[in-house]
């Protein structure tokens, strides 16, 4: 019969080995480090919007499973073109007048 392996665990260190927080070195510590709870926020987050669509197309949307709001989502920004984005920061030009051309 084959033994069983030694333990390869750290010795047990006893609890009371440990530092002291309420000296005033850990006060200072830990007061001066900030505290980051959460998620981090996005530099671009999304938005909520709200349109009906019909009952039909829904129900195909949300029967392709998981993930459907991005499928979405990759549709409407291939729908709309890589062109969308760019005019959307920049001004289009006015369109030209019909008529003589100046000289």
């Amino acid at each position: 019969m084959i033994g069983n392996k030694p333990s390869t665990a750290a010795d047990w260190i006893d609890p009371d080995d440990a530092p002291d927080l309420s000296t005033p070195d850990y006060q200072a510590k830990l007061a001066a480090a900030p505290v980051r709870r959460g998620r981090p926020r996005s530099e671009a987050p999304k938005v909520r919007v709200g349109f009906r669509l019909s009952a039909e197309l829904v129900e195909r949307i949300r029967a392709s499973g998981p993930g459907y709001n991005a499928r979405v989502e990759t549709v409407l920004r291939e729908g709309f073109g890589p062109k969308a984005e760019a005019s959307a920061k920049k001004p289009r030009p006015a369109p030209a007048k019909a008529g003589r051309q100046p000289a």
